[in-house]
């Protein structure tokens, strides 16, 4: 069994039910948990006085004992799931405007996070969208061989939405994801040409996210030669050394294609 923790309570899910239904195999059973909150959020709640001693799963179950839809109540620590993965967005500019620590604090955190959540079948995994979740539509048509190119100025991540959507070739998420009902939340599976068009954009993303993660961490721009070249702490630090501190950008970088490339090659 498999514990999937989002940040948000809406993109984040419907875009993973979508990869579940492509990539998974059938009668896997998967549990997603949102945390409803920013990743600096989550590195206070688990952090004690020994350094992260509280359980992830007890914090999220906590957190969620009053929600009628609970999904974490048949569970009450991380070990009672096979794997544990964990989608965040860095997105720390934003957060450093109601926050009393600094913007070298803020990256401190999540270098500790990353080190923390460096295996699935332990802790748990951490993937971090740069700057968040909506730069899966940070691009032009796919193929978009310019797609190595782009950064986002870290002051104005802020307005990453607006500037993805304004950006995209791509008008809405259908181009990656199966709609779904308002109160349901049941997907509605299109016929099988969009199924197959939807698994091919999904392949192309893995491409040129992965190949973009080599160039970050490498400076070369082909597929990786192990899946360690692009692991989520070297991708931390050289986005740090070559963009954050460097110049004050971040390379435009997805985290669900990335779990893709590592989790089914």
């Amino acid at each position: 069994m498999i514990l999937f923790v989002f940040e948000g309570t809406e993109r984040e899910p419907t875009l993973f039910r979508t990869l579940e239904y492509l990539f998974f195999p059938k009668g896997n059973r998967n549990i997603i948990c949102s945390f409803g909150n920013n990743i600096y959020n989550l590195y206070k709640r688990i952090n004690g006085k020994d350094g992260f001693s509280e359980d992830l799963v007890s914090v999220l179950r906590q957190d969620a004992r009053n929600k009628h839809d609970n999904p974490l109540k048949e569970f009450s620590k991380t070990s009672d799931f096979s794997e544990v993965f964990l989608f965040f967005d860095y997105d720390c500019h934003n957060q450093n405007k109601t926050n009393t620590l600094s913007f070298a604090d803020l990256n401190r955190q999540l270098k500790e996070l990353l080190s923390f959540f460096d295996d699935e079948t332990d802790n748990g995994k951490l993937y971090i969208n740069y700057p968040m979740i909506e730069s899966i539509r940070y691009t032009k048509q796919l193929p978009d061989s310019d797609y190595f190119s782009y950064t986002m100025p870290v002051a104005e991540s802020c307005d990453f939405k607006t500037k993805a959507n304004e950006f995209s070739f791509y008008k809405n998420f259908d181009f990656i994801e199966f709609r779904s009902g308002q109160k349901s939340k049941e997907l509605k599976i299109p016929v099988k040409e969009r199924i197959a068009e939807i698994r091919n954009n999904w392949n192309l993303l893995k491409v040129q996210n992965v190949q973009k993660a080599n160039l970050i961490c490498t400076g070369n721009k082909d597929m990786p030669v192990s899946k360690d070249a692009v692991a989520q702490q070297e991708i931390f630090v050289s986005q740090l050394k070559k963009y954050v501190n460097a110049n004050n950008t971040v390379a435009v970088l997805n985290a669900f294609p990335l779990f893709l490339y590592e989790y089914f090659t």
